[in-house]
């Protein structure tokens, strides 16, 4: 395409994506389903269409976005639910590439073992955008929401690790467990080693992370970094992306300066937005390169070929699910991962010590449905080279996993979780906040009884009484908050008319002083210079008010 089609494309595809977006809040509906469905309408029109380049989605696409779920992570939360998050992201997956190995290389005439399993690699691994963002509106409980989002996470990196060793496979003399094991924990323990090093390197830049520009350039190179670092040497990249993401998104609040977290996650969010939408377009717009290819083969190798693989994708989970919640604890195989305060503990601080308590049927339920595939599938098996047999089937097998999970899962994801009564605990979830925030605000009321006992003069105390009052005010606020939490019979948080109305004061004065701004700038006595500062002054503000949880 010309410079001027591209641009006029790209254009195109950002109002799809907005229009999608807005048609998703209106509706319900996942996005990513919505995006999907208007890429292959796209797809079947005539006209200019994009062929997935794996290579650039892999280098340029798949960094920034599982970077972005990292830094929004929470590596305490997956710590805690580890032996799930591994059940899942690894067994889970190495189980899914095997039995799709075998059952291709059995069933389908021509095709081998590595293929077969370079095939599984590619659909094992979930992606965790379009369930979370359903599970998210559906109210989810944090504990399901925890092990999706930790599973997304690590599941790229052993699948893509998989595929790679099968793809040397299929290229050498066959595939030989011994020496794919051993290339396999060589490529993950070297990406978890890649991924420290660009984490630990980013803290040493703190200086140059005191500029919020700076710091946003640093931080949207960081997993392009950790990727071509942990490629150079032959080990995992995607790996190496979301250990420094854990890692950076953990030590965030000691290491970062609070402008620049405010910037990062708007930047991060946009970045997001836009990167999302692209890909699930994508995926819609191969529905001809993907059928344009069958014409060598016959239907019932294309329906065994398929079988195999959808069958084996949607009924391994439900089934690996249910069989872990059987196995003994003693085996440390149990899915659960609920944390257990240690008896001895005291105070704010107490130490989780992991207690494995098997999941219910609804949250077994809920975590099979959660399996929706998406663009690294894709951009996985388009990575096989041409001398693999089989190579355009597989193309076609993966296409329509995706399509299923996608379409079919992500449409039905949330009316089954609001079928199941899963929901957060939304009083819970404001009674820690609010505990916390007492817990704050009385940490800087003693820091303040400590500043006063220093020697200091007269404007020193009248500022110190000052913020006690403000602090004072705000700690009983949160107090009376935590007394109506208390008594609440219900999950969801109880109304309060006092705070609702606290809100509402501070949002109409608010209101009031952009008003005067603008009327000052609209009559000369302000330029657009002094409007912006006060104004962001005032956004921050604003920004700052709580909701009512």
């Amino acid at each position: 395409m010309h410079v001027e089609e591209t641009l006029l494309f790209i254009l195109a595809a950002v109002a799809v994506i907005i229009a999608m977006r807005w048609i998703s809040e209106k509706t319900g509906l996942p996005a990513a389903a919505l995006l999907t469905i208007a890429g292959i309408t796209y797809a079947v029109l005539p006209g200019p269409n994009v062929e997935l380049e794996p290579e650039l989605i892999m280098t340029y696409v798949i960094p920034p976005l599982l970077y972005s779920a990292a830094l929004d992570s929470s590596l305490l939360d997956i710590r805690r639910h580890l032996r799930t998050v591994i059940s899942l992201s690894v067994l889970l997956v190495l189980a899914t590439a095997l039995l799709i190995g075998f059952g291709i290389s059995w069933w389908v005439g021509g095709a081998t073992l590595a293929a077969g399993i370079a095939l599984g690699a590619a659909v094992a691994p979930p992606d965790p955008v379009a369930a979370l963002a359903v599970g998210r509106r559906a109210g989810l409980p944090g504990k399901l929401i925890t092990l999706i989002q930790g599973e997304g996470l690590l599941n790229d990196a052993t699948a893509l690790t998989i595929l790679t060793v099968a793809i040397a496979a299929a290229d050498g003399d066959g595939f030989s467990f011994p020496s794919a094991t051993g290339k396999f924990f060589v490529m993950a323990i070297g990406g978890v080693v890649a991924g420290m090093v660009v984490a630990y390197a980013i803290r040493f830049m703190r200086p140059l992370r005191r500029d919020t520009l700076s710091s946003n350039a640093i931080s949207l190179a960081t997993p392009f970094a950790a990727y071509v670092l942990a490629e150079s040497v032959h080990v995992s990249g995607v790996l190496a992306v979301v250990i420094a993401g854990l890692i950076i998104g953990h030590d965030s609040s000691r290491h970062s300066m609070a402008a620049s977290r405010l910037q990062t996650t708007a930047v991060w969010r946009l970045v997001d937005f836009l990167l999302e939408g692209l890909v699930f377009l994508l995926i819609g717009q191969q529905l001809p390169t993907v059928v344009d290819e069958l014409s060598n083969y016959t239907t019932a190798t294309i329906a065994t070929a398929v079988g195999v693989t959808v069958g084996v994708t949607l009924l391994l989970r439900p089934l690996w699910l249910i069989l872990t919640q059987l196995l003994p604890r003693s085996l440390h195989m149990r899915l659960g991962g609920e944390a257990d305060v240690a008896a001895d503990a005291e105070g704010p601080y107490r130490t989780p010590r992991d207690r494995e308590k098997a999941l219910n049927g609804r949250e077994v339920t809920a975590l099979s449905w959660a399996g929706t595939r998406g663009v690294i599938s894709l951009a996985a098996i388009f990575t096989l080279p041409a001398s693999v047999p089989n190579r355009e089937l597989l193309h076609f097998c993966a296409f329509v996993v995706v399509l299923v999970t996608l379409l079919g899962q992500g449409l039905t994801f949330a009316p089954l979780a609001h079928w199941l009564g899963l929901r957060a605990n939304k009083t819970d979830e404001a009674r820690e906040r609010n505990e916390a925030r007492s817990a704050a605000v009385q940490a800087a009321l003693d820091r303040l009884d400590d500043v006063q006992a220093e020697k200091h003069d007269h404007v020193e105390d009248v500022a110190i009484e000052h913020m006690r009052k403000q602090l004072e005010v705000r700690l009983e606020r949160y107090r009376r908050r935590l007394d109506l939490l208390e008594k609440a019979d219900s999950d969801q948080v109880p109304a309060s008319p006092q705070y609702e109305a606290a809100l509402m004061v501070r949002r109409m004065t608010i209101e009031a002083q952009r008003e005067e701004l603008l009327r000052w700038r609209d009559a000369g006595n302000l330029n657009d210079e002094g409007l912006r500062i006060l104004e962001r002054e005032l956004d921050h503000e604003e920004r700052l008010l709580p909701d009512r949880r």
